[in-house]
């Protein structure tokens, strides 16, 4: 009980997909894990090939061949103080790791077919967004807002703008452009963000790194949501106002057969 994630919040964590029994972008989970702990002083449990044999050794005990592998990592168990812990006893305080795998639809999600319903929720989180903090009252918060009125996620609201969903990268598409907000300390760098960004250079889809209002969602031709689990998924209304046709558009169509594509060939040569 005198772990610090459970007292303070104070870790980070990382979700990896899992297809076909296999971690796949696992090397940007690990690349974000590290930025993570480095931004609030933590130092690595293990090394990072350790740490990968024990999420994969956790997959074949739990013979997860689609889903997502949850990690943590916390500054350790110490007398509670709001300072970081020296040591205990002479002994410097060893960071905790806890991992689980759980299976779910990645590949085949029945929403992308349909598309999901989100709503507009106030934004009330601190200012180091960038950090994927376990301390996360105000999503908690922001997601029982959202499911309340019956939808599937919130896009968080500061400014008049679009931040980010509470547990996704959120997207508009006008014409044939697509649109998601610049990287700052105001939203997590999202790892299928960056894949998505880098597949839209790779493709030539034009693309915009800026914000965006929640009337200029209202008014795009598409919108859609990324996050570990989902890939890429459509949104088809926002606050109860239908979106581009009320369809998956095309443009989160494609992009979303390339990342599932690209998922399907990394986990083939894991094999």
């Amino acid at each position: 009980m005198f772990d610090r994630g459970f007292l303070f919040g104070d870790g980070v964590y990382e979700v990896i997909p899992v297809v076909r029994g296999h971690l796949v972008d696992k090397q940007h989970a690990m690349q974000r894990l590290d930025r993570s702990l480095a931004a609030i002083g933590m130092t690595w449990p293990c090394t990072r090939e350790e740490l990968i044999a024990v999420l994969e050794r956790l997959l074949n005990l739990d013979t997860v061949t689609e889903g997502s592998v949850y990690l943590q990592v916390t500054r350790g168990a110490a007398d509670r103080d709001f300072a970081f812990p020296r040591s205990t006893n002479g002994e410097r305080v060893k960071e905790s790791l806890v991992a689980w795998a759980s299976p779910r639809k990645i590949i085949d999600n029945p929403l992308a077919e349909t598309g999901v319903a989100i709503v507009s929720i106030p934004d009330l989180r601190w200012k180091r967004r960038d950090i994927k903090s376990v301390s996360m009252l105000a999503q908690c918060l922001a997601k029982q807002a959202a499911v309340e009125q019956g939808a599937y996620e919130g896009w968080m609201i500061e400014d008049d703008h679009v931040t980010e969903g509470v547990s996704s990268s959120a997207f508009i598409v006008k014409g044939s452009t697509l649109i998601t907000r610049a990287l700052s300390n105001s939203i997590l760098p999202g790892i299928r963000r960056k894949v998505i960004v880098q597949m839209a250079h790779d493709h030539g889809i034009a693309l915009e790194e800026r914000t965006f209002s929640l009337e200029e969602a209202f008014a795009a031709d598409e919108a859609f949501m990324s996050s570990a689990t989902t890939l890429v998924l459509p949104i088809v209304s926002i606050d109860g106002r239908k979106i581009g046709s009320g369809k998956p558009g095309p443009v989160a169509q494609r992009l979303r057969a390339m990342y599932v594509q690209m998922l399907l060939d990394e986990a083939g040569r894991e094999s």
